[in-house]
């Protein structure tokens, strides 16, 4: 008896479930308490990007439209920070140039 070949995946199969793992890891990246980290999550998002051109027609639409949620998702995140910030500041500001009689 002969051992049984052993089947390598296609080249697309791989280039689809690493595209969707990175597509998972950079959602995972951006909306887990513990995992949380933006610049990994963009790294994931721009090495799915890289490799979405290369997959099959059939399949790229499904995974484009979750590269798409988590990018939103990324802008949401890295812009509310510094819209707090700038919401601060300018509270701070608006404080500051209101007119207290002297002496009190």
């Amino acid at each position: 008896m002969s051992e049984p070949e052993r089947q390598l995946p296609d080249v697309a199969d791989v280039l689809v479930s690493t595209t969707a793992s990175l597509v998972n890891l950079a959602g995972i990246r951006l909306t887990d308490a513990e995992q949380k980290d933006p610049p990994k999550a963009k790294e994931a998002i721009e090495a799915a990007r890289a490799l979405l051109p290369l997959c099959p027609e059939e399949v790229v639409g499904p995974i484009k439209d979750a590269l798409s949620q988590v990018q939103m998702l990324y802008v949401k995140e890295t812009q509310a920070a510094p819209a707090a910030e700038d919401e601060a500041k300018q509270r701070a500001e608006a404080r500051s140039k209101i007119w207290t009689p002297p002496g009190t």
